[in-house]
């Protein structure tokens, strides 16, 4: 099930973004595996956020949106492995994609690892396409400013964006 966080969930996201990392540990990148997962403040302040729960009501993933350039930006997608490919992460982009509909946003936009299977080439497969950096805007610039400010190598990054219809 998708929904709304509440704060009482802000806690448990943060060992959901734990859990998930680690895959990156088995995949040679242990510094995104060792990063903190976004505060609860951090988490509070996202103009979205939606979690996937199980039976029990449990997150076991989350996706966390931002504004950039007045319209949705994917800014972190989580889930759990144990819950992995299952069609979590899909149904939550499609949470954050109805959201940015019904606000009338034209697209939604992430910056993720290109080649990691999981990041860039997943979102591929929903709909994202890579943007060409020189067609990047001035706030997407500051998204990757900011994230090479916080360690990431900005060569293996790629920023997609996915219409919306």
């Amino acid at each position: 099930m998708i929904r709304a966080a509440r704060p009482s969930d802000y806690a448990l996201l943060q060992d959901v973004e734990r859990r998930a990392g680690a895959v990156f540990r088995d995949i040679g990148m242990p510094e995104i595996a060792d990063d903190e997962p976004p505060s609860a403040d951090h988490l509070a302040s996202g103009a979205a956020l939606y979690v996937a729960t199980d039976d029990a009501d449990q997150p076991v993933g989350y996706a966390l949106v931002e504004l950039v350039d007045g319209h949705a930006h994917l800014e972190q997608i989580s889930v759990v492995p144990e819950h992995g490919r299952q069609g979590i992460g899909t149904a939550l982009i499609e949470a954050v994609v109805d959201w940015a509909r019904a606000r009338g946003d034209a697209e939604v936009t992430l910056s993720t690892f290109r080649d990691v299977p999981f990041n860039a080439p997943y979102y591929a497969r929903r709909g994202f396409t890579a943007r060409d950096e020189r067609h990047l805007t001035d706030e997407l610039r500051d998204v990757v400013a900011k994230e090479a400010a916080d360690g990431l190598d900005i060569t293996k990054r790629v920023v997609m964006s996915r219409p919306i219809q």
